[in-house]
């Protein structure tokens, strides 16, 4: 057993007593009360689900396991030279909620490592598609492939006890994250580079393996390895961390719910918001020209679009109420390595001059810049170049913590989701409409 399973073990049989304590003394108590606003509106803001891994403060952003971003990436152990740290700690600090020191991070690296290896079958599910087929698509149907290869299943048909069905989740969901960016980078190779062939070189650590797998190399294995920490997760009631959870919470494997969540990361109100953006910025461009504009342009512009009807795309939140904490790690990250990128010169002026405005405007309840506002530039800097990618990345990093809290999930034995629905009728009686 490596280092981290045990850990994670540890940290298990001391969590399943304060479940059981909880639902034994206390399960009657109401903890949220339910509007006929959030039972349309998506269920938004409703206190249903339970995760320890992250969790969303409207002022201070995402922390993982308690720690706010910059904490994260200050503390988690990096590679020597790097300014970003590794993949595999922030993995380590997901499931046991512990920074790893160096040689935990190690001992994760060489596990997964070896985990890395995809079947052939997988490589020709990927070469089977047409070369004008969506990435996000290629990408759910590989990891659906794979189902054939999950522990979970195996054991589960063999009759495993519930209490051990962590175990088998645990070995499912590292062996997929291993393999998810090998999986990636030959989609990207398939669609975007000809078919090149670029193998995994066992030397280099998750984020670096990824960037040398599409010939980005160095520098661009900081910049995945930022950008996978960023998207790893967002609280568990986010569209793709939902779907991940919903669909294991029936026992399904982790190949299926993973699945799931990719499909569900696709859509253009969830995972494609960054490309929508990139698009916005770069058609603002063409209509000002290469270079920024000046403010009082820029802010004519920005009052323009509003008065117009429509939105600035990459500001606002649904829950944050201050600038996005992984905007800011970005902003800092282009303002130290490429402060005279074209693109990020309109980014920058737009941080300066939308969130006044739309103060002044008042309907936004949080005129700040988001996650979204930042990424596609970045990745667009550094090659690449294709929108239709960038949600690829985002399924990366975010099978982290969805992993992670199905692993828990199974763990804490968290029961089949079966909210319970109500007609119309039903709602317009509940609040007194005849």
């Amino acid at each position: 057993m490596t280092t981290l399973k045990e850990k994670l073990y540890e940290k298990i049989e001391a969590h399943r007593p304060r479940i059981k304590r909880l639902l034994e003394e206390h399960g009657d108590k109401v903890i949220s009360d339910v509007t006929v606003q959030q039972v349309i509106g998506g269920m938004r803001g409703i206190k249903s689900l339970v995760t320890d891994i992250s969790y969303l403060d409207p002022y201070e952003g995402i922390r993982y396991r308690g720690y706010t971003l910059p904490e994260v990436f200050q503390k988690l152990p990096k590679p020597e030279g790097a300014e970003m740290p590794y993949v595999e700690g922030l993995l380590y600090l997901l499931l046991t909620g512990d920074i790893p020191t160096e040689s935990q991070v190690s001992d994760v690296i060489y596990d997964s490592i070896n985990r890395r290896m995809l079947p052939k079958y997988v490589y020709e599910v990927i070469d089977s598609f047409p070369n004008n087929s969506h990435p996000m698509v290629i990408l759910s149907a590989a990891v659906m492939s794979m189902q054939r290869e999950s522990l979970f299943n195996v054991k589960y048909q063999r009759g495993i006890h519930k209490l051990d069905y962590w175990d088998p989740t645990y070995e499912d969901a590292i062996n997929l994250i291993s393999k998810l960016p090998i999986i990636s980078a030959y989609i990207y190779n398939k669609l975007y580079q000809s078919n090149v062939k670029c193998y995994q070189d066992p030397t280099l650590d998750f984020g670096a393996n990824f960037a040398h797998m599409i010939q980005k190399g160095v520098p661009y294995d900081d910049v995945a390895r930022m950008y996978f920490i960023l998207h790893a997760d967002h609280e568990s009631g986010n569209v793709s961390a939902h779907a991940g959870h919903l669909v294991a919470s029936s026992l399904s494997d982790v190949y299926y719910a993973t699945s799931g969540m990719i499909n569900g990361l696709a859509g253009p109100l969830h995972g494609l918001a960054n490309q929508e953006v990139l698009r916005w910025i770069q058609d603002l461009r063409g209509k000002m020209g290469k270079k920024a504009p000046g403010e009082e342009q820029m802010k004519k512009f920005v009052w323009e679009t509003l008065n117009s009807g429509q939105v600035i795309p990459g500001f606002g939140h649904a829950v944050l109420r201050k600038t996005d904490p992984r905007y800011s790690i970005q902003r800092e990250f282009c303002l130290k390595h490429i402060p005279e990128d074209e693109l990020f010169e309109y980014v920058d002026l737009l941080y300066k001059v939308v969130p006044p405005i739309l103060k002044e405007q008042g309907k936004a309840k949080n005129p700040w810049p988001n996650l979204d506002a930042q990424s596609g530039v970045i990745q667009w800097h550094y090659g690449l170049t294709q929108y239709d990618y960038y949600t690829v990345l985002f399924s990366i990093g975010r099978a982290l913590g969805v992993l992670s809290n199905i692993i828990w999930d199974r763990a804490l034995g968290y029961p089949i989701e079966r909210p319970k629905s109500i007609t119309t009728d039903m709602l317009e009686q509940m609040v007194g409409i005849k």
